[in-house]
């Protein structure tokens, strides 16, 4: 009699290469691929590159306002970016930066070059410093979308989960529950 093996916790859930048919993405994949294998000292190389693997919703925008808090005091590096970096009209001044990511929007780019920065991809960043030498990795809050304020129970104390609801008002999930006349108040 054999052994009956349990194949239900086989799949690896984890990506070896990005969903996206992007050539250039691709391009990239294999430049940083090669470069990770082939590099040592520090893993900045196989951190760019399980990045450049993720979903989008994993890659979430930058606004240049944060990059610009965040390199206050670090004026010399470059800033690293693998997702996409945003203008950001609250701010209005703009300090001189280098921006490495793998896209500006339009609004963005005009106003670091404007500053005297430069935006660079991520195949110059590879010939410039492929061992991540004076560079900082940054990423966007993967918690701002609208989505992740509906996770969690909404409705039980303590609990701030937004409900999925038309309306707030006193005919939209607020009887049983929500009230001590309609039976019990949570």
């Amino acid at each position: 009699m054999g052994i009956d093996i349990v194949h239900k916790k086989d799949r690896k859930v984890h990506r070896k290469e990005p969903k996206s048919q992007n050539v250039y993405l691709r391009l990239l994949v294999k430049l940083y691929r090669f470069l990770a294998r082939r590099t040592s000292g520090g893993n900045f190389n196989q951190v760019i590159l399980k990045r450049l693997f993720m979903s989008r919703q994993n890659r979430p925008a930058l606004s240049l306002a944060r990059i610009v808090r965040q390199m206050k005091s670090r004026p010399d590096k470059t800033v690293v970016v693998v997702g996409t970096v945003t203008d950001d009209k609250r701010i209005f001044e703009v300090p001189k930066l280098k921006v490495c990511a793998l896209r500006v929007t339009e609004g963005a780019r005009s106003r670091i070059v404007k500053a005297g920065g430069s935006v660079i991809t991520f195949e110059q960043l590879a010939v410039e410093s492929p061992l991540g030498q004076n560079t900082v990795l940054l990423q966007g809050r993967r918690t701002a979308r609208e989505a992740n304020r509906h996770f969690g129970a909404p409705g039980l104390p303590n609990s701030h989960a937004k409900p999925f609801v038309r309306l707030r008002s006193r005919n939209h999930e607020m009887a049983r529950g929500r009230r001590k006349s309609r039976a019990y108040k949570a």
